[in-house]
């Protein structure tokens, strides 16, 4: 490893924690060039394109952020290429792939086998040292004095979602199209947001909102319009598609260790506008795990070229006039820090 590039949103409703945990105590960091990504107000593609051009070969990019701060780290680095290792730091609402990844402080990344990269020792959270800003863009180089420390990490096969025959984006853990991706665009909301900044109540303020969404919507419209699923036509009154890569859906839900898998993930539908059906659902995910079928390629079909709503961990996008949607594995894996 020659250098470790910090990516986190300065926006989020965790920056501060991200600040003094992160930010801070990387500043004693003896050896090895230091620098940031900051995720600029733009769009997920513009991020991604502007991290892939500072990523070199044998760099550590560490997210630390949501979902959403991991799905652009990670495809920068599968659109480079290149000899890259990630770690996840958890400073989002649900943090699905830190989870799965089962890394929540530096700790976890940077110190093993007895290692301290730390000129100072790491600061407790919260007892950072305190020093003046520093105008840092993209790397800001020190000198270094060794070459780096043991990374423990595995491989990780992502999903691919395919739009009407085109690339579209790679997702870590899964992909919903439906209600449940439709309803996580109140995460947008900025009365929403400035709740969560507050950090008291973060999770009751998630969940609250999210069954107040639910039980207002949930028979408004038709959330997935008339499909077939690799050419078994669907209940027309199914509200919702999964695919599930990781160990963790919306925190809650257990997944698996498909993302070790080069080839296979889990998939599911259901109509979720049944209230006993999500609560089964909910249940059986929570306890044992989420329902589903092992699946290697999965094509959603539409009858007519449809409107639809997808959200793959955290990014929630309305789609117009498509006809097909594929989801599968890919080929190409990532190299992740893995506790």
């Amino acid at each position: 490893m020659k250098r470790i590039i910090l990516v986190y949103n300065p926006r989020s409703s965790r920056y501060q924690d991200v600040r003094s945990e992160v930010l801070d105590r990387m500043r004693s960091i003896k050896g090895i060039i230091v620098g940031k990504y900051e995720v600029a107000p733009t769009n997920l593609d513009d991020n991604i394109q502007k991290l892939a051009k500072i990523i070199k070969d044998e760099d550590l990019v560490i997210s630390a952020g949501g979902d959403a701060t991991g799905v652009i780290a990670s495809n920068a680095i599968l659109k480079t290429e290149k000899d890259v290792t990630l770690a996840v730091l958890p400073y989002g609402n649900f943090n699905d792939l830190s989870r799965t990844l089962r890394t929540s402080t530096l700790e976890d990344i940077l110190c093993k086998g007895g290692q301290n990269p730390f000129s100072e020792g790491i600061p407790e959270p919260g007892k950072a040292r305190v020093s003046a800003p520093r105008p840092w863009r993209r790397a800001e180089a020190t000198r270094p004095e060794e070459k780096g420390f043991d990374l423990h990490y595995c491989e990780f096969y992502p999903l691919v979602i395919i739009i009407d025959g085109k690339f579209f984006r790679y997702a870590t853990c899964y992909v919903t199209i439906g209600m449940t991706a439709e309803a996580v665009q109140i995460y947008d909301s900025p009365k929403l947001r400035a709740k969560l900044k507050t950090g008291f109540g973060r999770k009751i303020s998630s969940y609250t909102t999210l069954a107040g969404w639910y039980f207002k919507n949930r028979h408004k419209h038709v959330f997935i319009p008339e499909f077939s699923l690799n050419g078994k036509p669907q209940h027309i009154k199914t509200t919702d598609y999964a695919a599930v890569n990781g160990r963790s859906m919306a925190r809650v839900m257990k997944g698996g260790d498909d993302y070790k898998s080069p080839k296979y993930f889990r998939h599911e539908t259901d109509r979720l506008s049944n209230f006993y059906r999500l609560v089964k659902l909910m249940l059986r995910s929570i306890f044992s795990r989420i329902p589903g079928e092992k699946t290697s390629d999965d094509i959603l079909k539409f009858k007519n070229p449809s409107t639809i709503t997808l959200q793959a961990e955290g990014e929630s996008i309305k789609l117009e006039n498509i006809k097909t949607i594929e989801i599968r594995k890919s080929q190409k894996c990532l190299k992740v820090i893995e506790n």
